[in-house]
């Protein structure tokens, strides 16, 4: 399992990437437990904050949903607010598209309007937006229901000592997905002229699948436990 965030350095090159996803959380939760509280009292001002959210606002439980048009949108300003009070740039992404395809092998969205809620913020506060959602849903349909295994987590029993008895999973990325996802989102913020030309790299080709590494477990529980902090209004 990889995400794009993971690889996102990959593609940069004299500058710091910092991922501070979190798996599970919605744009409420995210801010609620003091995660966006430790990004803006560590943000400088000229950083970028890439924002990312849907997946696990659709959720009921555990306090993490949000309505697409209201508080969902309430919240992402809090991300986009927040970094640009501290002389900052927010950048908006909606999220890569699940693989959901019907009996007839067509392609479902199931992410409902949520990517077209960020847009719709996207256009009224002025926030540059790189939609990776309309990459992914695009991609998976050229794909196919089959193809398309090969990008997600799919695995055979035996295939990997991490799922000895294999897996199913139509949310989650391997490298090779998450590595053109992260191109993408390179391409986008060289297109738009976020960074300066010079601070990319393999915007032309993927990086190489191997270059993709996992944080050990006591350094990833530990960033998950250090990066929170009191929740800033």
């Amino acid at each position: 399992m990889a995400g794009w965030g993971q690889v996102l350095h990959l593609y940069t090159q004299g500058v710091e990437v910092v991922n501070a996803a979190r798996a599970g959380a919605s744009s409420r939760s995210f801010y609620e437990r003091g995660r966006l509280a430790w990004i803006l009292e560590n943000i400088a001002p000229g950083d970028l904050l890439l924002i990312s959210f849907g997946h696990n606002d659709m959720r009921a439980e555990d306090g993490r949903f949000t309505a697409p048009f209201s508080d969902f949108q309430y919240y992402m300003r809090k991300y986009t607010d927040g970094a640009r009070a501290r002389g900052a740039h927010p950048v908006l992404v909606p999220g890569v598209e699940r693989r959901v395809f019907d009996a007839h092998e067509n392609m479902r969205r199931s992410l409902g309007v949520y990517p077209q809620a960020i847009r719709e913020l996207s256009r009224t506060i002025s926030v540059p937006l790189i939609d990776l959602h309309d990459f992914t849903s695009g991609w998976w349909e050229q794909l196919g229901a089959e193809e398309s295994k090969k990008v997600f987590l799919y695995l055979r029993p035996g295939e990997n000592p991490n799922y000895p008895e294999g897996v199913e999973d139509n949310s989650h990325l391997r490298p090779h997905g998450a590595l053109e996802c992260a191109r993408f989102v390179a391409r986008g913020m060289y297109a738009q002229g976020l960074l300066l030309p010079e601070y990319f790299r393999n915007l032309e080709a993927p990086a190489p699948e191997q270059e993709v590494t996992w944080l050990p477990d006591d350094v990833f529980e530990h960033l998950t436990k250090s990066r929170v902090s009191e929740v800033a209004e």
